[in-house]
């Protein structure tokens, strides 16, 4: 299970996540993804804990709480999905393009 963090500020690093974290438990992993153009932080996060009893904790005490002059949303992180606009998976575009050519979407 992940942990989603919104509403952070641009200005966040790792370490800064993970020291909030480890007061509910032992932080394995943090995710802060960048925009591929800018470079720039885009204000959410990912945080892995050890435990899901330490995850819940963590979710229960930090979700609304004001951080770095931010109101954080922390919930349970959603399983991503695939999509994104583009074609759909196994589409080649053209007739006979796929395995899945014949199939409407």
């Amino acid at each position: 299970m992940s942990i989603y963090v919104g509403n952070l500020s641009y200005e966040v690093t790792q370490d800064d996540l993970t020291s909030v974290f480890t007061d509910y438990g032992t932080v394995t992993r943090v995710q802060l993804p960048t925009d591929r153009e800018t470079g720039r932080m885009r204000g959410f996060g990912f945080v892995e804990m050890a435990t899901d009893a330490e995850e819940e904790a963590a979710i229960e005490a930090l979700d609304g709480a004001e951080w770095m002059g931010r109101t954080l949303k922390v919930n349970k992180a959603k399983p991503r999905e695939d999509g994104g606009g583009g074609r759909p998976a196994g589409s080649r575009g053209g007739p006979g393009g796929g395995k899945f050519s014949s199939r409407r979407f």
